[in-house]
């Protein structure tokens, strides 16, 4: 017993000894710390380092064992992208280090460490990630002394040509290496030295992507893969892939999205016999799938992806051999025949089923698969459903779904469309989407997202989903529904975390709904409905909300200064109700990227209202009656990319300080009383198309975030490519409770009109029409060669028309009307290609009308109307000697400030001049009295001039001390 406390002792001193050699302070060791210091000072790291303990440091991301407090992790990937060499010994005082992310700074290559010359060896490093670096193939040499490396990330270096396996072999314990998006075309192998016996992992994604890389040149040296990703290739002769898919033969999960194939590469895969998981997502195939061998040899398959190819024809009955079938994805192909007739109903195995977007017709029931007692996920959108006899309709399921989609639904023969009647024996849903079809009612229990938008639905909300406390996400929008939401919301609004119920008929005054404060509300969309009153107070008290849309209403009374409590708020929309008072300074609301309050009765000044929102992309207070000038804070906000403020009172001279809005593509200010001039420094500005004007995050608010179902379910595909950037893994699509995308108005063209999405990022335009703006048009606008639209029309403009406008290549519609523009039409117009509306009258233009040719051979009469100067097709007015072609060569040189060049009105004047002064001289010499009389006027201006000099002189003190 005695013996057993003297060993207790000793270990007890042994583990003070260590902890006192180790110095620790404050939580870290004292030697990695300082380490840590240098690191943060050589790849130059902005951020501060908060406490002492280093292993609680957010510069980078650091990781230390909790017991000894050694950094085990550490990444220093938000390092400034420079070019740096790589120098291991800097990491030699981690010597518990095991992962080191290194991505992304910019490596150039490594440092030739000196001393002993052995290679440095961190021993404990497991995993190490270069990705997105410059480093060549001499990096292999420099790592080889890290013996225990099980995972190596070397994805999109410098990596090319041919590398020799061998530089492999000592990583003996490697089980994962990615070598993608470099330019290698072959690794060399020995048939006596097999190394990475180990390897389990392999991504080889895009290093094939010329077509001169052969399959067997890169996978031969890697026997013992598992897992192999061959995504986004282009291998040589593929033709010769299905002859040598020998190389794969262990192979049990392998990834081929994007890489081109040919229809054999099914006929020649039975080989693989290994394969457990394979995905040809977007990989070409055409034709029909083969009717025997090939791909049905394939027993052991469990997870197939055939999504998004151009497959056709009957589903091979040959399928029905695969019985290990979990995951099967034949979206997005051509598929053809009753889906009850396809092997399909047979692999009852399938828990994940996908048949969207193919020419399916599927029996309304879904009876067909009533055996399949474990589908969690059933997916079958945009198909024909048929219908069945009522005594087929009804029937006991055996499987219980979570997952169940049938967007945009048809009928053949456009018969009623009744609600597949299984659905009412499902106990588990979770996520459901009936949107775009015709179904009326509803009844499950346990939905967690829920979406039948784009329905005939009408009548309340349904008391039973009023009161469910499971929903998390409901979507109604796009229906008939009417009558009151309260108290009919009351308990799903203190649970849910995004409502729609936009464009329908719900009406009456919910100001006065009492709720408690929620941290769940994220998006609320009560848009395009008849709701009255005042704006709801109960809002205010979710601070949480990420959007907020209640525009298309009746609405009225203040915006009040409660509104400034919603500091998440990112989208407001207030727009085409009736409110009225000034706008509140809401100097917190710093995540706003979206604001629309236009078509109200908003007044006053624009004060400082959002002055504090630099993320504001969208500030769209457009017809109001605002007024005052436009404010110098707009002009601090770096992301504004559309402002919109037409059809106010704004007035004062044009704001010089919005040429400072750097991100600005789309500009508003028409029908105000804005004065001066058009100024110059907008051609500072580039009116580029920006990406981020239709984009709202929270756009993206999932409405199914199903990752959770799908990892339950243990789908190998998904796990490995949901992180992917170039996967479109078969949920993705759904996985997003997609809300209305930013949409504005504007007017284009002669008319208004809407534009979101893709249209709205690329549409760059400006209109300051319906203005007092005087002077010229600045020749510097020809250089927003990115604008599709100008509106500088009636206005008091002067001036002639810029023949730099021809630089604007893009633009679309062109409208200079009601102004005093004088001289020519310049005509270099003619090189705008794609200018569809040219609008110029009533002006004061003259001269012969440009060519027509291009776009202005499809320009009317009705383009150049009110200026009666303006001569030749397809006006009336003939130009003089019936020559307009003679002439436009010589007028093609006029200068844009004059109907002469600059050069022939000095030669002229000089001239003048000339003959004035010979003229007065003869006249002079001829007329003796004009001469004498001449003479006395010179004498006496003269001496007056003389005696006015001399007396101003002697007035000065100066030269009072020298008379």
């Amino acid at each position: 017993m005695e013996s057993k406390w003297i060993r207790v002792v000793i270990v007890i001193m042994i583990s003070v000894l260590i902890l006192e050699e180790a110095k620790w302070s404050n939580g870290c060791w004292d030697e990695e710390r300082t380490a840590l210091l240098q690191l943060k000072s050589f790849f130059k790291f902005n951020m501060r380092e908060v406490g002492s303990d280093c292993c609680e440091w957010k510069w980078g991301w650091v990781e230390c064992n909790a017991a000894t407090r050694r950094v085990t992790g550490l990444s220093l990937s938000v390092a400034k992208y420079e070019s740096y060499l790589f120098n291991a010994s800097i990491f030699l005082p981690f010597g518990d280090l095991r992962i080191l992310d290194l991505s992304n700074i910019g490596l150039v290559g490594s440092v030739k460490n000196e001393g002993s010359g052995r290679q440095l060896k961190l021993i404990s490093l497991e995993e190490i990630d270069l990705s997105s670096n410059l480093f060549n193939n001499n990096i292999f040499a420099e790592l080889s002394g890290f013996l225990n490396l099980k995972s190596l990330n070397i994805r999109w270096n410098q990596l090319n040509g041919s590398i020799d396996v061998k530089e492999f072999c000592g990583w003996s314990n490697l089980e994962s290496l990615d070598l993608s998006e470099n330019e290698v075309n072959q690794f060399m192998t020995y048939e006596e030295n097999r190394c990475l016996q180990k390897l389990k992992v392999l991504y080889l994604d895009a290093v094939s992507t010329d077509g001169n890389t052969s399959l067997v040149s890169l996978l031969e040296a890697f026997p013992f893969v598992k897992t192999l990703f061959l995504r986004d290739n282009c291998f040589l002769n593929k033709t010769m892939v299905n002859t040598k898919l020998h190389v794969l033969r262990n192979v049990e999960n392998l990834i081929m999205d994007y890489t081109p194939l040919q229809i054999n590469f099914l006929g020649s895969i039975g080989i693989l016999t290994s394969l457990k998981a394979l995905s040809l997502f977007n990989c070409g195939l055409t034709g029909t799938l083969p009717a025997h061998g090939g791909l049905c040899f394939l027993n052991h398959l469990e997870e197939l992806n055939l999504k998004g190819n151009a497959l056709a024809g009957a589903i091979a009955s040959c399928l029905v051999n695969l019985t290990s079938l979990r995951y099967l994805d034949i979206s997005n192909n051509h598929f053809t025949g009753n889906i009850a007739s396809t092997p399909l109903t047979n692999l009852t195995m399938l828990q994940f089923l996908s048949f969207s977007k193919n020419q399916f017709q599927v029996p309304v029931s879904f009876r067909s698969f009533a055996n399949h007692s474990n589908l969690k996920a059933l997916l079958a959108n945009e198909n024909k459903l048929v219908a069945e006899p009522a005594g087929l309709q009804t029937w006991l399921p055996k499987f219980q779904l979570k997952i169940f989609s049938l967007l945009n639904c048809t009928i053949e023969e456009h018969g009623k469309l009744q609600l597949p009647s299984f659905l009412y024996f499902q106990h588990d849903l979770r996520y459901v989407d009936l949107s775009y079809c015709n179904f009326g009612e509803l009844s499950m229990k346990r939905l967690e997202r829920l979406d039948l938008s784009h329905n005939n639905l009408f009548g309340g909300i349904p008391e039973e989903l009023a009161m469910s406390t499971s929903f998390l996400r409901i979507r109604l929008s796009n229906n008939s529904l009417s009558g009151k939401i309260i108290p009919a919301i009351y308990r799903l609004i203190s649970s849910l975390e995004a409502l729609y119920l936009d464009g329908n008929k719900f009406e009456g005054d919910i100001s006065d709904f009492s709720t408690t404060s929620s941290k769940n509300l994220q998006v609320l969309d009560l848009s395009s409905n008849h709701f009255s009153g005042k704006l709801p107070r109960w809002l205010w008290n979710h601070t949480d909300l990420w959007v907020l849309d209640l525009s298309k209403n009746h609405f009225e009374g203040l915006i009040p200064m409660e509104l400034c409590n919603l500091v998440s708020l990112e989208f407001l929309d207030l727009s085409l109700n009736h409110l009225s008072g000034t706008i509140p300074s809401c100097s917190n609301l710093k995540m706003m990227k979206h604001v629309h309050l236009a078509n109200n009765r908003l007044s006053g000044t624009l004060s400082k209202a959002l002055c504090n929102s630099s993320s504001l992309v969208t500030l769209d207070f457009s017809e109001n009656n605002l007024t005052g000038r436009i404010p110098g804070w707009i002009s601090t906000l770096p992301a504004l990319s559309v402002l919109l403020l037409k059809a106010n009172q704004f007035h004062g001279e044009f704001p010089l300080h919005l040429c400072r809005l750097q991100s600005l593509s789309i500009l508003d200010l028409s029908q105000n009383k804005l004065s001066g001039h058009v100024p110059f420094c907008l051609s500072n500005l580039t009116f580029k198309p920006k990406n981020e004007k239709s984009h709202i995050n929270s756009a993206n608010f999932g409405f199914g975030s199903f990752d959770h179902v799908l990892v339950d379910m243990g789908l190998t595909i998904y796990n490995l490519t949901k992180d992917y950037m170039g996967s479109v893994f078969p949920l993705r699509k759904y996985d997003h409770f997609t809300f209305a995308e930013e949409k504005i108005e504007f007017s284009t063209k002669g008319a208004t009109y809407t534009y979101k999405g893709n249209i709205l990022d690329l549409l760059s335009a400006i209109d300051l029409s319906c203005n007092q703006l005087t002077g010229i048009i600045p020749p510097g606008l020809g250089n927003l060669s990115e604008i599709r639209g100008l509106n500088l029309s009636h206005n008091n403009l002067t001036g002639p028309i810029p023949s730099t406008f021809s630089k604007l290549k893009q633009i679309e519609s062109l409208d200079l009307s009601s102004n005093h523009l004088n001289g020519r039409i310049p005509p270099q117009l003619t090189e705008m290609n794609a200018l569809e509306v040219f609008n110029v009258t009533h002006n004061n233009l003259s001269g012969p009308l440009p060519d027509r040719k291009a776009q202005f051979g499809t320009f009317d009469e009705s383009s150049y109307e009110g200026n009666p100067l303006l001569c030749g097709l397809p006006l009336n007015n003939s130009c003089n000697h019936g020559d307009s072609r003679g002439t436009s060569s010589a007028l093609a040189s006029e200068e844009e400030h004059g109907l002469i060049g600059m050069g022939d009105f000095y030669i002229s004047f000089a001239v003048s001049y000339a003959i004035m002064f010979l003229t007065t001289i003869i006249v002079l010499y001829i007329n003796s009295y004009w001469s004498q009389a001449c003479y006395y006027f010179i004498k006496d201006g003269s001496i007056t001039c003389y005696f006015f000099v001399v007396d101003s002189l002697c007035r000065l003190p100066c030269f009072r001390r020298n008379i």
